[in-house]
């Protein structure tokens, strides 16, 4: 694992070896069961739902997770339940909070320290629960949203760092904000052109900076195959890895899938 800026950017998992040395290196985790691993990881993980028309006992959930390898998993809430099934399970964990608590948490230090106390704190004791994250929202800055969360995720993150650094666990638990792909975009679809979204350019330089300077992760998920859904022209080669029918040249550097463009372009932005 290679750490650049304090420990803002780091390599959780990678889909093959880099073909040249990146100025940063990204914490990137892919909503979707990460499959065709080549190359180094330092950990394979998954996101864990409760959003199922027939969910599985946590206990069985866990003992899947174990049987199957997984080191890390990504709670989108911190259900009691499902957190007591992953004490003493050897597996890490990022504990979430609901876009709809944002409001709340960062207009309220009282509410991040309560919040922090009954979902994290609670669970930490030998033989408890590995948590290792918060993550702070859950793709708050998708267009979709119109903005809704601009005003409350800053603050919110603030909070949930002091409520952390007050309960002794600001080395061992850190906040996070898993970011949607489209916080950044290349005019030209290059990646050295790469830049976050003028509407949130400001913000996420502060939120960097933040996470930094707190030497927690920049967390993006990416999903190639959206690119398959959005356009129905897109080049299926492309979507995927191993193209070799579809190369984009940007500036001498060859891109043979979209993975690698959407990094890039991040690397860049950053």
């Amino acid at each position: 694992m290679q750490n650049t800026m304090g420990g803002l950017i780091q390599v959780v998992v990678s889909t093959r070896q880099r073909q040249r040395q990146q100025p940063l290196v990204v914490t990137l985790c892919c909503l979707s069961i990460l499959q065709l691993l080549v190359g180094f990881v330092s950990g394979i993980g998954v996101n864990w739902g409760t959003q199922a028309t027939h969910p599985l006992p946590p206990s069985t959930v866990v003992k899947m997770l174990r049987d199957n390898g997984f080191q890390k998993v990504k709670l989108f809430d911190a259900d009691s339940a499902t957190l007591n099934a992953l004490a003493n399970s050897g597996i890490q964990v990022m504990v979430g909070i609901p876009n709809d608590m944002l409001y709340n948490l960062a207009n309220s230090e009282q509410a991040a320290d309560t919040w922090v106390a009954m979902n994290v704190s609670s669970h930490i004791f030998s033989g408890g629960v590995d948590i290792r994250y918060v993550a702070v929202g859950n793709e708050p800055f998708l267009s979709a949203y119109n903005g809704s969360f601009v005003g409350t995720i800053l603050p919110a993150l603030k909070n949930i760092q002091s409520a952390l650094t007050k309960a002794g666990l600001r080395t061992q638990v850190k906040v996070t904000v898993p970011l949607n792909a489209d916080v950044y975009e290349s005019p030209t679809n290059l990646p050295s052109d790469g830049n976050f979204r003028s509407d949130i350019h400001d913000l996420m330089l502060l939120i960097a900076k933040f996470l930094s300077d707190n030497e927690a992760s920049f967390i993006v998920n990416i999903y190639p195959f959206i690119s398959l859904y959005i356009d129905p022209n897109f080049p299926i080669g492309f979507a995927f890895f191993g193209n070799k029918s579809f190369p984009l040249n940007d500036g001498g550097t060859i891109y043979d899938n979209v993975f690698d463009v959407n990094h890039d372009t991040l690397i860049w932005a950053l």
